[in-house]
């Protein structure tokens, strides 16, 4: 008699713990909560968006694809290679943590590292985008899904994380931040509360050097937060606010979030962290207000959470 299938690691996806940051708020007058995505079986939110892009594609066993990524994106699409039969090329540049590429590589992915950054802009975005195209021209059957334009992205956060957070808290948050690079989880979010006519207040924290929401051009150290380049998935959606943290505050921001609540977050989850410091005065008394911390810091041990290589680089 044949069993009947059980879930796979792919059914994992989705339904995080939404917590809240008594230690971290002691004395302040609203409530504030974390959506904890590294609980996602990858580590991070872009578990969502690569299962979803993933699932709306024709790929077929043997396809190869072809992508771009800081690192969390790379790790998701490796598992979905695994479990979708074909192959899978990551590029990254040498911000990625070196974690994460023994994460891709362990999966079977192909990781293709970039060593310049583009020579009329500065910037390693632009870089690995120009490989992707290199590659796609070397591999003609090769398929990219493109983080940067892909929908799906949206729907993926739509459909999953911001209806997650609307029913774990029983209402619509009054404050919602979120940091941004491809802006598809800020832009999944935003069309949910517009769909559902809700108030809730969403703030994209970017890096300062991002060039996104009209941002200026700038050194940005790290992985994963801000751009350098304006993604499609961006022009689509509008914040009602952005506010810009440097590298040393996101970091400052991480550091300060273990020491009170025991939850190591990422340099983004730093960085919204410090946000929430820096926009604590406008928040009304006895508000909610929600946090998505994208992914877990044991990947950056080496880098935001090491003193030596923080003192070098920022």
């Amino acid at each position: 008699m044949n069993a009947t299938p059980g879930p796979t690691i792919a059914d994992t996806i989705g339904n995080t713990p939404l917590v809240r940051l008594d230690r971290l708020t002691k004395g302040w007058d609203f409530s504030l909560w974390a959506k904890l995505e590294y609980f996602n079986p990858g580590g991070s939110a872009k578990d969502r968006t690569a299962h979803a892009m993933v699932a709306a594609s024709n790929l077929k066993p043997g396809d190869t694809v072809v992508e771009s990524s800081s690192g969390n994106l790379g790790i998701a699409l490796a598992r979905e290679a695994v479990l979708g039969d074909w192959t899978f090329h990551c590029v990254v540049d040498p911000r990625a943590n070196r974690a994460t590429i023994i994460h891709m590589e362990a999966l079977g992915a192909v990781v293709h590292r970039i060593t310049e950054p583009d020579p009329e802009t500065g910037d390693w975005l632009v870089a690995r985008r120009a490989r992707v195209a290199q590659l796609q021209q070397e591999m003609p059957e090769a398929i990219c899904l493109d983080q940067y334009s892909n929908t799906e992205a949206f729907r993926a956060h739509q459909e999953g994380t911001m209806a997650e957070i609307v029913q774990q808290l029983g209402h619509a948050p009054d404050h919602l931040l979120v940091a941004v690079s491809t802006t598809g989880t800020v832009g999944g979010c935003l069309r949910y509360i517009e769909k559902n006519g809700l108030s809730t207040q969403v703030t994209a924290v970017d890096a300062l050097g991002s060039v996104l929401f009209d941002g200026h051009p700038g050194p940005r150290h790290l992985p994963g937060f801000g751009a350098g380049m304006v993604p499609k998935l961006s022009t689509q959606i509008k914040p009602h606010r952005v506010l810009r943290v440097n590298d040393r505050d996101s970091v400052m921001g991480a550091r300060k979030l273990v020491r009170t609540e025991t939850i190591l977050p990422g340099a983004s989850g730093g960085a919204v962290i410090a946000a929430v410091d820096m926009l604590k005065d406008t928040f009304e008394p006895g508000s909610d207000v929600v946090v998505i911390l994208h992914d877990s810091g044991t990947r950056y041990i080496d880098t935001i959470y090491n003193d030596d290589w923080v003192e070098e680089n920022l």
